[in-house]
């Protein structure tokens, strides 16, 4: 699970990333503007033949029509729905849909970059060449449709050539040309569901469609396109597992929903004196982020371990990720955003074997392709309350323009709950600042969340220049660790936040009380049937037992500027601790603070440094159960020499250019997942951010 970004402060920051390579790139938004345009106005004279006297005579002034101009090269990103068949006894998996019914290609998304040139007849010949990639496996479904494998395709390419006309802003247009994909086939265990053996190919082919783009503000374009691609047969030979060969042939109907950012003849530089095409608009934004966050330990001392544990030979792994924040104003006060990600990559081990977890954008669901999700799509409703009004600047998930400063808010939607609670403006996203998530959190809420860390619900908020208080209703995973979000149980936060100055330096404390009602198991519980009953599994008599119980607790959370540019945080956190974690991670109670420095004392006011420490802990029934063999949702090794989990990390983040940043982190875990038989640890980190 990644640690959930911040919005409209990521967090602003959040596209809430690209990585590649080690490199990370990210897109900002245009800022919306209008401008004017100006209207040639033409006067004759008319002159009479064979006249004596000429006369003059004005006529009416005409508006000269300015045509929109569609050559040049473009870039941008799309969104949609897509179907797949791949042939006889191929077994389709099943992949997320969201609110549309799952497919063999679910929700798809992915990029695009081109080139239009518009000929004298508007005509308008182009060059296309996107990527496609598809969502995560649909676990119920997938549950309801064993086998013994799966196919999958993991994305499509294509390189095409375009044909259009164009009726000034509106351009219709063909489509076609090469195509290419990568299938895989998961062999999966007895249960018929869980993959344990993937077996990929590429294979090529050819795709056409049609399409509709049209010119909507500033230089954005918006597009909507079929396309079908016709891939190559290739025969999978699965006789090394019994199974025999298959043939697959895939055929895949995409839908799509895209913006291009247009450039000028010259790629990625703003068309001529910096003017957009067309009047910019304050009614909607685009931003984007990505982030590659590669991270690696060597050998450790480990005398024991189970799968859940940190391998003791040592490991290196890296994540990518890519947002887009588009925000739209839909009347007065009322705004929707959508955020659709690409995640790839995982983290070490899989992201299992530290509670404190070294990386924040390390997701519970890893992929080697990177997998598409809507991460965020909320409505919000602001209702000023009058009086002083404060500006609001143009952010990810953030429109420009003023509000009233006394105001309450509504959000309704699938949001991360650490999008609008427990920030902190030194120690929050991990895209920018700390990693671990006993760093950028508050570590013993375990705050409701699917895999990749978001929920659906509601959050209320009450805002005062000095104070606010706002409160919260999710959804809960169906059971610990789960994809499944369900709303017959549920969770619920309330945290008060209070805005002072100390010594004339700005500060914040924000105090939260939670509690998640799940379909969870007693520790005690089950160590004392563990107990009772040597021939049963632990973990078995786990799943026997869960049923709906609670988990509460509460959180305190500083931040201090000290002197101008530099600050601090503190965070310290608790919850009961008598049933199983259900969304977060393995912490009970945690204490974490530390410093940010801004790098303007030397010459470099958009670096940062940063260094910190966590120490995490576990209630007695908790250790009891670890100790016992029990697993949990990250850590687990079989057995238990209890300390308290520690960690170090200090981190400084180099500024390249405007938007992006190259951050080397350094973390020291003592006593990983609690257990002094093990580590300590020594995890060398380097993160490659941008963001427009």
């Amino acid at each position: 699970m990644t640690g959930a970004p911040r919005i409209g402060r990521d967090v602003g920051r959040g596209w809430g990333t690209v990585a590649s390579g080690g490199v990370v790139l990210t897109l900002r938004g245009h800022r919306h503007r209008y401008l004017r345009t100006a209207a040639a106005l033409a006067s004759g004279v008319l002159v009479l033949p064979g006249a004596g006297v000429a006369a003059d005579l004005p006529l009416k002034a005409r508006a000269a029509k300015t045509v929109y101009e569609w050559t040049g090269f473009y870039v941008g990103g799309h969104f949609g729905y897509g179907d797949a068949g791949f042939g006889p006894g191929t077994n389709p998996m099943p992949e997320q849909g969201v609110v549309l019914p799952h497919s063999a290609t679910g929700l798809t998304g992915g990029y695009q970059l081109g080139y239009n040139r518009q000929l004298a007849n508007r005509v308008v010949l182009g060059i296309e060449a996107d990527s496609t990639f598809t969502s995560p496996s649909d676990g119920p479904a997938l549950a309801h449709s064993p086998a013994p494998f799966h196919t999958t395709i993991d994305y499509v390419g294509t390189v095409r050539g375009r044909i259009g006309y164009a009726f000034d802003r509106f351009m219709p247009y063909v489509t076609g040309g090469f195509a290419w994909g990568h299938t895989h086939i998961n062999i999966n265990d007895g249960d018929g569901v869980t993959g344990l053996f993937p077996v990929g190919h590429y294979q090529t082919g050819w795709t056409a469609g049609l399409g509709l783009e049209y010119a909507v503000s500033g230089n954005w374009t918006a597009k909507a396109e079929y396309e079908y691609v016709d891939l190559s047969r290739k025969t999978y030979d699965l006789s090394g597992f019994g199974l025999g060969s298959v043939n697959v042939d895939p055929r895949i109907h995409l839908f799509k929903l895209g913006l291009n950012y247009q450039f000028g003849d010259t790629p990625w530089m703003p068309v001529v004196g910096g003017k957009t095409k067309l009047p910019e608009s304050d009614d909607w934004n685009v931003h984007a982020q990505t982030t590659v966050l590669p991270q690696g330990y060597g050998p450790i001392h480990s005398p024991y371990a189970s799968p859940q544990s940190l391998p003791g030979g040592g490991q290196f792994q890296a994540t990518w990720t890519t947002t887009a924040f588009l925000g739209a104003r839909l009347w007065d006060g009322g705004e929707f955003y959508f955020n659709p990600e690409l995640a790839q990559g995982f983290g070490l081990n899989g992201t299992l074997g530290l509670a404190g977890f070294s990386n924040g954008e390390a997701q519970k669901a890893g992929a080697p392709f990177p997998k598409i999700r809507a991460q965020r799509y909320y409505f919000k409703q602001t209702f000023g309350l009058g009086g002083e009004q404060e500006a609001v600047e143009d952010a990810p998930n953030q429109l420009a323009g003023k509000r009233d400063i006394d105001r309450v808010t509504l959000i309704v939607g699938r949001f991360a709950i650490g999008d609008f609670f427990d920030g902190n403006s030194y120690a929050k996203d991990p895209r920018a600042d700390f990693m671990n998530w006993a760093m950028w959190s508050s570590a013993a809420y375990d705050f409701p969340a699917d895999l990749p860390g978001y929920t659906r619900g509601a959050v209320v908020e009450l805002n005062r220049k000095d104070w606010a208080i706002r409160a919260g209703l999710f959804q809960v995973p169906a059971a610990p660790n789960s994809d499944v979000l369900t709303f017959k149980t549920g969770g619920s936060v309330v945290e008060f936040e209070e805005r002072h100055a100390i010594f004339e330096q700005p500060g914040k404390l924000r105090v939260g009380v939670f509690a998640n009602s799940g379909n969870t198991a007693n520790y005690q519980q089950v160590v004392d049937l563990a107990a009772a009953n040597p021939g049963l599994d632990i973990n078995d008599i786990v799943t026997a037992t869960q049923r709906d119980r609670l988990k509460y607790g509460f959180y305190v959370n500083l931040e201090q500027q000290i002197a101008n540019d530099v600050g601090l945080f503190a965070r310290v956190s608790w919850n009961d601790g008598q049933n199983q974690i259900l969304s977060f991670t393995d912490i009970d109670r945690s204490l974490s603070g530390g410093l940010s420095i801004k790098g303007s004392r030397w010459g470099r006011p958009d670096d940062t440094v940063g260094i910190g420490g966590a120490i995490n802990g576990l209630s007695a029934a908790h250790r009891d159960f670890l100790a016992a063999g029990g697993v949990g949702l990250l850590i687990g090794d079989g057995q238990l020499n209890y300390r308290t989990e520690r960690v170090l990390e200090a981190y400084y983040a180099y500024s390249v250019i405007k938007g992006v940043t190259l951050t080397a982190d350094y973390q020291l875990i003592a006593n990983p997942a609690y257990n002094a038989d093990r580590g300590p640890v020594s995890i060398f980190s380097g993160r490659l951010h941008a963001e427009f």
